[in-house]
């Protein structure tokens, strides 16, 4: 008889080998950036991926007001929600949400690329956007990557 002589190994809470990563925002495009980072947060780049658990990285986006958006996207796309009262719906240009608040605009862009479900959820608690080039991480002692070598 012709049996296996592989199994294939899924990650679980206690196998996961989770790193601390900055990310400088400074200069890349706000697309780009977020799916690169939801890749890092999801643990796609890992050889033990499981999608059904956490096995990513915890990610610390830096210089998130230096991060750019091609061509007139700023000027011209809207950020829409809702207040949750009848006619309640705002909408705020890219540029002028970059302006107020900068950590909104790249944490909305990732969480968008993230699964929409209570993993999802938890992905997200592991994603920390500062506005200046300095975090309050340090005791993690995290690694810089360079989203531009970075697939």
């Amino acid at each position: 008889m012709d049996t296996l002589s592989y199994k294939t190994v899924s990650a679980n809470a206690s196998t996961v080998d989770k790193q601390w990563v900055v990310v400088d925002a400074e200069g890349q495009a706000l697309g780009r950036l977020a799916s690169k980072v939801a890749k890092l947060i999801r643990g796609k780049h890992k050889a033990n991926y499981t999608p059904h658990v956490d096995c990513g990285d915890n990610v610390i986006i830096i210089n998130a007001e230096k991060v750019e958006m091609s061509g007139n996207k700023g000027a011209q796309r809207d950020h829409i929600w809702h207040t949750g009262y009848p006619g309640g719906q705002r909408r705020i240009s890219y540029n002028d949400l970059k302006d107020k608040n900068a950590r909104r605009l790249v944490e909305n862009a990732v969480r968008g690329m993230l699964p929409k479900n209570r993993l999802g959820r938890a992905l997200f608690r592991n994603l920390y956007v500062y506005e200046g080039a300095e975090h309050t991480h340090e005791a993690q002692q995290p690694t810089v990557i360079n989203l531009n070598e970075f697939k």
